[in-house]
C-alpha cells in the first residue's frame, strides 16, 4: 500500500515523518513524507496553493494511496480526496479535523512579518504535550519553520462532494475516540459529520506521535490501511 504523508504546521514534512516510514516501509508498504513547499525549502512566499499542488502530485505519483494528515495538514489530506475522489484509498487524519469550505486554513496565532511562528509551548501545554520530555520539545521547537501567511490565511476550496465517500479514518491522540465523536455530533466538524465512511483508532500519545510513538503509529496506519 502507498502511504502520501503531510506533516502538520512548522514542521519539516521531509524529517517529521522518518520514523513512521522506516517502521512502514518494514510492514510493507511505500511510504511517501511530501515536503510541503514553505515548510523546510526555504519558500516564505508559499502559498496554501502551492502546497495543494504538492500534495496532488504525490497523490498522482502514487498508487491508490492512503492519505495521511497531521493536525491542520488534515485540511491538506481533505483536499486531497476532494480533488482526487476515486483515486484516495483513505483519508486518515491525525490529531485534526478538515476545514470546511471558504474557511481559512490555520491562521491560529499571530502572523508577523510574513509568517506564523511556533508559539511556544504554552499553547500546548496538557495532553497535547504531555509526552514531550524537555529535550524533544527543545528539538522540535527548535526545528520549527515559520508557516508563510500565504498558507496559514490561505481559503479552504472544496467542490467535489464525492469526497465524503471516501474512507474517513480519524487517529485520536490527545482526544478520545468518544471525545471526537462528541465533537462531530454536535456540528463542530462538519466535514467528518458528512462522510459517509468514518472509523475511529486510540492512540496514547500526545498531539506529535510521529515522535513520542512512530513505530505504534505506523502499526495504527498499518491496521488502517489493511482492515
Amino acid at each position: 500500500m502507498d502511504f502520501v504523508l503531510i506533516a502538520g504546521l512548522w514542521l519539516d514534512g521531509g524529517d517529521a515523518w522518518t520514523q513512521v516510514v522506516a517502521e512502514l516501509e518494514r510492514l510493507g508498504h511505500r511510504a511517501v513524507p511530501v515536503r510541503l513547499p514553505g515548510q523546510g525549502d526555504g519558500n516564505t512566499a508559499a502559498t496554501l496553493a502551492d502546497q495543494r499542488a504538492a500534495v496532488l502530485a504525490a497523490v498522482d505519483a502514487a498508487e491508490k494511496p492512503v492519505v495521511v494528515g497531521h493536525s491542520a495538514a488534515g485540511s491538506l489530506a481533505w483536499i486531497a480526496a476532494d480533488a482526487r475522489p476515486d483515486e484516495v484509498a483513505a483519508v486518515v487524519l491525525i490529531g485534526g479535523f478538515p476545514s470546511p469550505d471558504g474557511q481559512e486554513y490555520a491562521s491560529f496565532f499571530e502572523v508577523r512579518d510574513g509568517g506564523m511562528a511556533f508559539p511556544g509551548w504554552e499553547p500546548f501545554e496538557g495532553p497535547d504535550s504531555v509526552d514531550l520530555d524537555e529535550d524533544a520539545r527543545q528539538s522540535i521547537a527548535a526545528a520549527a519553520i515559520p508557516v508563510p501567511e500565504g498558507v496559514a490565511k490561505g481559503i479552504v476550496q472544496l467542490a467535489d462532494e464525492r469526497r465524503y465517500g471516501v474512507r474517513t479514518v480519524l487517529v485520536c491522540p490527545e482526544y478520545s475516540p468518544e471525545q471526537a465523536k462528541g465533537w462531530i455530533e454536535a456540528g463542530e466538524v462538519p466535514e467528518i459529520a458528512k462522510a459517509e465512511h468514518v472509523e475511529y483508532i486510540d492512540i496514547d500519545s500526545g498531539h506529535w506521535p510521529m515522535f513520542t510513538q512512530p513505530a505504534e503509529l505506523a502499526r495504527k496506519l498499518h491496521e488502517a490501511a489493511t482492515s
